[in-house]
């Protein structure tokens, strides 16, 4: 049954896109808003063809919730007081890095919102535009037209903006651009694919730009995940076994003897044992002690002088952090932890 009304469900949502439906050989991208409950939901639509058909992706953004605010989003306070700090600064790059889905985008747009005062001028290059947001110039990156990232990014430096955004970093020649901008007067915010904000700078050398760029604009690198949260309503407490507890000691001396809690299941959480998620992050900020051993070239005392700063606390350590409130289950510590064994890089 649900085979027989694929086909004509892949066009009808092609339709609400505005894409081609007599196109099914090739890959299409598109959006669409529906209003649901008093929800106005924007979907992202993705199709690509399959050996039986094609495959359809939505991704849904639900706009009357609004932009979120820092304090939204599961900051640990001094964390959120330092990212504050730093996105207020006159000038300088401050990047968000994370895998696909780990709510980048979120907290680029909470920092916006918090930056965007009649004074200040904001002009923005992304792909797609995913939030409307007032007085801020809002650009569509287009491809096909030849307006990428470096063309947007070149232009926007002469509109005279005070705060830049450029929804990724995806080449050499866009980041050389943004960190050129930082260095003469900007801040500049976006956003990479790392593992980690340790290995960032790796990724920013690796992508051809010179290191005394690096050192002189780069400001931070907060790098975060999403993590599920347990329902409240339903949880239970759990023993770690002698495996968890042998890694836990290896994550953090002590923290075996915390009491932790799992999921349940019950109708409110649709037997799931989890109610929403929230952001795990760890912040690095440029030291003197960072510059100098980043621009000594040796990247492994870059990344002790890192791990070494004070108040620096891992992903890791941020979500086992959560796990001893009881917000979170240790599964998903683990799942945090194992993304940053096996590396994300894409």
């Amino acid at each position: 049954k649900e085979r027989r009304v694929a086909s004509a469900l892949v066009s009808r949502l092609k339709i609400m896109s505005g894409l081609d439906i007599s196109e099914k050989r090739l890959p299409q991208d598109g959006r669409f808003n529906i209003r649901v409950l008093h929800h106005n939901i924007d979907v992202r639509l993705s199709t690509m063809p399959v050996q039986f058909g094609e495959s359809v992706v939505m991704r849904l953004l639900d706009q009357t919730s609004g932009i979120l605010h820092l304090e939204a989003l599961g900051m640990p306070q001094d964390l959120q007081s330092r990212f504050e700090y730093l996105i207020h600064r006159p000038h300088g790059l401050v990047l968000v890095t994370g895998p696909t889905g780990s709510g980048k985008t979120t907290s680029l747009y909470a920092a916006l919102s918090l930056l965007n005062q009649p004074e200040k001028k904001i002009i923005t290059a992304e792909d797609p535009i995913e939030y409307r947001l007032p007085r801020v110039n809002q650009v569509q990156v287009n491809n096909k037209v030849g307006l990428d990232f470096a063309t947007v990014l070149r232009a926007s430096l002469r509109q005279d903006p005070d705060i830049v955004l450029i929804g990724e970093m995806r080449d050499h020649e866009t980041a050389e651009i943004a960190l050129r901008a930082a260095m003469t007067g900007h801040m500049v915010l976006s956003t990479l694919h790392t593992n980690d904000a340790v290995s960032t700078v790796a990724r920013l050398l690796d992508m051809g730009v010179d290191r005394y760029l690096v050192a002189s604009s780069l400001r931070a690198v907060m790098a975060q995940r999403l993590i599920k949260k347990l329902c409240v309503h339903c949880r239970r407490t759990h023993e770690p076994d002698s495996q968890e507890k042998a890694w836990l000691e290896n994550l953090e001396a002590g923290s075996s003897a915390a009491v932790f809690h799992a999921a349940n299941g019950c109708h409110r959480c649709h037997n799931t044992g989890y109610q929403g998620r929230i952001g795990v992050y760890e912040l690095l900020e440029m030291s003197p002690q960072l510059v100098t051993a980043l621009r000594t070239d040796r990247q492994q005392d870059f990344a002790d002088a890192a791990l070494q700063q004070p108040g620096f606390r891992s992903l890791a350590l941020r979500a086992l952090d959560f796990a001893r409130e009881g917000i979170t289950s240790l599964d998903e510590v683990f799942r945090v932890s194992a993304t940053l064994d096996e590396g994300v890089d894409v």
